[in-house]
């Protein structure tokens, strides 16, 4: 009962992934997203510890057909039709699965540098919608995967909803350039939007802190940006 965007940026080469589902906290369990290498969503029953295998594969300069298809053999027989996964590799290639027994409607759609994924879905536009959405997007990387996820929530999203979400974007750190959850909420993906319109005017700030410890607090450098928004 998940659907998930996973993406490269073919101008920066940036990395990401946005995520919504029923259940509470998706983003502690199923994105494994890293700079450089590329990343991998893991869902439907998902076992985390592919997601930490298929990085170890996509660091070793494995494909992403490589990858997923080491993933399922290692899986077992009796595991694969649970699992739903999704991976992208540095130079944008991509491949997905959808086991035999992810409820319907359960399916994907892969392209170059984008992968689109879900399970439980009200209907089979969802996932459509969401490649749509973020093609058709235009800004930075963090924002056409919020309109992918978006467009599938607005096109019918899950049958039983969503109530937890996150967005993940790896620059060539090695630490996230975005990484919001919102782990329990009614409107999940709608917070997820609010959350990040009042993170990126403060990416410089936490994007530049680490090597340079005499900047700002963070309340100085909000205010500095004229920023009001903060924890309510």
């Amino acid at each position: 009962m998940t659907f998930s965007v996973l993406a490269r940026c073919e101008q920066t080469g940036m990395f990401g992934m946005a995520i919504a589902t029923r259940p509470i906290a998706i983003g502690a369990k199923c994105p494994f997203v890293r700079a450089k290498i590329g990343g991998l969503v893991v869902q439907a029953n998902g076992d985390p510890r592919l997601g930490a295998l298929g990085l170890k594969l996509l660091e070793m300069g494995y494909s992403a057909e490589k990858v997923l298809k080491e993933l399922l053999d290692s899986d077992g027989a009796d595991n694969i039709p649970w699992r739903q996964i999704s991976v992208v590799d540095k130079d944008g290639r991509t491949a997905a699965h959808t086991g035999s027994t992810n409820e319907e409607w359960a399916g994907q759609i892969v392209r170059r540098n984008l992968v689109v994924i879900g399970n439980r879905l009200s209907n089979d536009k969802v996932a459509q919608a969401m490649a749509d959405g973020f093609e058709n997007a235009q800004g930075e990387l963090a924002h056409k995967l919020l309109a992918s996820l978006e467009a599938g929530r607005d096109a019918g999203g899950q049958v039983a909803g969503q109530y937890s979400t996150a967005l993940q974007v790896h620059n060539e750190r090695s630490y996230a350039w975005v990484d919001l959850r919102v782990d329990e909420h009614n409107e999940p993906i709608a917070e997820l939007r609010r959350l990040y319109g009042l993170y990126v005017p403060l990416i410089p700030y936490y994007q530049e802190r680490p090597s340079n410890p005499s900047m700002p607090r963070d309340d100085d450098w909000r205010k500095q940006l004229g920023i009001k928004g903060g924890p309510r």
